[in-house]
């Protein structure tokens, strides 16, 4: 096969009129040519198309976007992304190993790179429930697979400061393997951050200001730009790629299947470029800087090379005309060539004979009543003079919270008990233990805007215990038993509606479909719509909700043990 088009060096800054032969899934030669005819007319035309490494997505959790790996990947090819930096660490935090060799065996169904790590923190933290535990034998017997690439992100950086041991040995056998350490530590700054960094932890996609992440470059760091479906940095951290091109590369960390099907890296590389940016400096961070940091084996558009690269009509909005990895025509003019399997048992495939993994769940909880979910005033014991409650608010295109406190005149009380005021905006927020019986930790939150209602989660980082935010009691444990009727998912309850209840079911650990990548999104767009309809403004307000329970990042989060200050590290 011969690919003909201008070859974009983004290593010597040349744009090059090409030849690639392809042979057995390989680049044998590359050979440049006269753009002209016998007629002196341009044979391939002077503005493209052009010919790429593929785009990296440099860290993402792929359980995030709802999808099997071997759908997440039809989607993906379409926009140019031949690889991902995939910590598998959601689905282990649910079912520990068995989880993450689920992700590998249908990650290789399809021909994409997905360039799994050893999840570092399975629990996250110690405060919370989680259905799994990786122990420093478990972490270290991952790191010596060959298919296992680096230590995913160190979130345990209180851990890395005070030197605990378990901590120090996950990394220090990563380093004795010769593989990369990633890293996590949200507002870490100064002498901490460079404690943080000395520990041998080489990257950063929590940097949510241009000064925490120029902190971090200076002391030798490679920064992640992130822009997923709630957390946003791209706008605040951009301006650092001018300066430190060979320190930055793009990721999403957690991308829903809508946010994934309108673009990826490849929307990242034409914002980039929008704002004046070196069009190589962006393809660097896009195609060139995961590689040479993790060590991947992608294609880099050599001879001898693996034949991975896309085809883009232009070097401004890169419209991805197609897609090639290993040779394989993947994607063109925007539609997936992976056939999709989404098959229940490991038996093969009627179309191309590929194998699907099991599928693999751990989800224990039973049905709950609503009075499981009465907040009494009286929680507080011998305080019998309380005026102040705390209340975490969400921001939107943020994972960080703000720790508020509030009045208790504004929360209403009725029958001894405290309720949601949505004209406050101040909302009851639950989290049920799907492991084991257990009460239902609850709290309140500001940022969600339902006026009716309610939403609930098992996507819930990191242990992905069932979280939901609603107006009434009745809505939200209406929307929980939704989801233990299906051992996972996405809920919403709307009372006022003729169709009540829209559930997406998520029978992989809680955290993915099954189903066809396309179907997913759509259904996914639905419920997503229904949140918006019941008052939401949040850009995502599922993804928002998933994060709430996340410890590691401060500033107020609510696990199934009770409220956790992130800057104590410490339930409150």
């Amino acid at each position: 096969m011969q690919i003909r088009g201008h070859l974009v060096n983004i290593i010597e800054q040349k744009i090059v009129p090409v030849e690639m032969l392809i042979e057995d899934g390989f680049i044998r030669t590359i050979a440049p040519i006269d753009t002209t005819n016998a007629d002196g007319v341009a044979s391939i035309g002077t503005g493209g198309p052009y010919i790429l490494p593929g785009f990296v997505d440099a860290h993402v959790h792929i359980e995030s976007s709802l999808l099997i790996p071997s759908e997440f990947a039809r989607m993906a090819v379409v926009h140019g992304t031949i690889a991902t930096v995939s910590d598998p660490h959601e689905i282990a935090n649910v079912c520990g190993l068995s989880g993450i060799e689920f992700m590998i065996k249908n990650g290789k169904t399809v021909p994409f790179y997905f360039n799994f790590g050893a999840p570092s923190c399975v629990p996250a933290t110690r405060f919370e429930t989680a259905g799994a535990t990786l122990d420093v034998a478990a972490v270290t017997t991952l790191l010596e697979r060959k298919d296992i690439k680096y230590l995913s992100e160190m979130m345990n950086f209180p851990g890395v400061l005070h030197k605990e041991p378990e901590v120090m040995e996950k990394i220090a056998a990563a380093r004795r393997l010769g593989k990369p350490v990633d890293g996590h530590a949200p507002g870490l700054r100064g002498e901490e951050a460079r404690q943080y960094i000395a520990a041998g932890i080489g990257t950063d996609h929590e940097c949510f200001t241009a000064e925490e992440a120029l902190d971090k470059i200076q002391s030798g760091m490679q920064i992640l730009i992130r822009e997923g479906s709630a957390a946003k940095n791209f706008e605040a951290l951009i301006p650092l790629l001018d300066d430190y091109p060979e320190r930055v590369m793009f990721c999403s960390d957690d991308k829903h299947p809508d946010s994934l099907l309108a673009g990826h890296i490849d929307r990242l590389c034409a914002r980039a470029v929008a704002k004046g940016i070196d069009v190589f400096k962006v393809l660097r961070a896009a195609c060139v800087n995961p590689v040479r940091h993790y060590g991947l084996e992608h294609g880099q558009l050599r001879p001898g090379d693996p034949a991975d690269f896309i085809v883009v009509e232009d070097l401004t909005h890169f419209k991805v005309l197609m897609t090639y990895i290993k040779g394989e025509c993947v994607a063109a003019n925007g539609v997936t060539k992976l056939v999709s399997t989404h098959i229940v048992s490991p038996t093969p495939a009627s179309a191309g004979g590929m194998l699907a993994a099991s599928p693999v769940n751990n989800f224990k909880a039973e049905p709950r009543k609503v009075e499981d979910f009465a907040y009494y005033l009286d929680k507080w014991g011998e305080q019998e003079n309380v005026e102040q409650v705390y209340c975490i608010e969400a921001l939107d295109g943020q994972l960080i919270t703000n720790k508020l406190i509030i009045p208790l005149a504004d929360i209403p009380l009725k029958d001894g008990r405290l309720h949601s005021n949505p004209e406050k905006d101040i909302l009851k927020i639950v989290v049920v233990n799907r492991y084991t019986a257990a009460p239902v930790a609850k709290s309140f939150i500001k940022g969600f805007g339902l006026r009716r209602g309610a939403l609930a989660s098992s996507v819930a980082h990191d242990s992905h215990n069932i979280v939901a935010v609603g107006v009434d009691d009745e809505s939200i444990c209406r929307a929980i038993n939704l989801i233990i009727a299906q051992k996972g998912g996405l809920s919403c309850v709307d009372p006022d509606s003729p169709t009540p209840e829209l559930i997406l079911g998520l029978p992989v650990a809680g955290l993915m479909s099954m189903d066809d990548a396309y179907r997913v999104a759509e259904a996914y767009t639905a419920i997503d719509n229904k949140a918006k309809e019941l008052g939401s403004d949040l850009g995502a307000p599922f993804m928002t909700l998933s994060f709430m329970a996340l410890l590691v990042i401060p500033h107020l989060k609510l696990g199934d043990l009770g409220l956790f200050d992130g800057d104590k590290f410490a339930l409150l």
